[in-house]
Formats: C-alpha cells, sequence, structure tokens
C-alpha cells in the first residue's frame, strides 16, 4: 500500500487519514467516553455517570465522535443511546492497551506529548 498516494475522494494520503482518525482518540474526555461505551450502549446521562465528566463536556465529544463515525446512536424510547459504530473500535482500544504493556515505560517518559 503506498502511503504517499493521495486518497481519490478525499485528497488526504493515508498516512494523514490515520493522523485525523488518531487525534479523534487523541482526547482523555473522548478516550473515557470510548472505554464506557466499549461495556454497553449508554445514555448521556449514564455516560457522565460513568466517565464523571459534565454533561456538556460528554454532549461536546459525543458530537466529534458522531461525525468522526467512531460512535452510533439509536433512539430507545426518550433516550438516544450510543454505542461503539465497530467492534473494530474496541479492538484498537483493547490493542493500545496491549501496547502499553510493552511500552508504558517509554510513553509515560516522553515530553513530547504532555497531556496537549
Amino acid at each position: 500500500m503506498d502511503q504517499v498516494v493521495a486518497d481519490r475522494n478525499t485528497g488526504a494520503t493515508a498516512i494523514e487519514r490515520r493522523a485525523k482518525l488518531f487525534r479523534g482518540f487523541a482526547d482523555p474526555s473522548r478516550l473515557a467516553i470510548l472505554d464506557a461505551l466499549c461495556e454497553a450502549p449508554l445514555a448521556v446521562h449514564e455516560i457522565v455517570t460513568r466517565t464523571e465528566l459534565s454533561q456538556s463536556n460528554v454532549s461536546n465529544h459525543l458530537r466529534c465522535l458522531l461525525d468522526c463515525g467512531l460512535v452510533a446512536s439509536d433512539r430507545d424510547g426518550r433516550f438516544i443511546r450510543y454505542r461503539i459504530s465497530s467492534p473494530r473500535i474496541t479492538a484498537l482500544l483493547n490493542d493500545v492497551d496491549a501496547l502499553l504493556d510493552v511500552v508504558a515505560e517509554g510513553v509515560e517518559a516522553c515530553d513530547n506529548y504532555c497531556g496537549e
């Protein structure tokens, strides 16, 4: 696969698309929401309870996750339940945890990405 060839539909290279995807995962609040949703589909108030984030923070990040296609939503009576859009996202998060078991010391020592 040629990493520098532009995607015909978007003009983005494969590398740029990967970077954009990882920016979606790069926020601690979004990761907390995704972790909660890996367990089960949840309504906003349930996500707020599980993540201890504010309702407005959860809503803003859910909008981002929906726009990026990482999360999907379904109406459930008077609530909207949010869920992980693909089981591959859960698998990726599990793979990241396994990778961190190997490289955590280096990641924690890295000064280039200080929670920004």
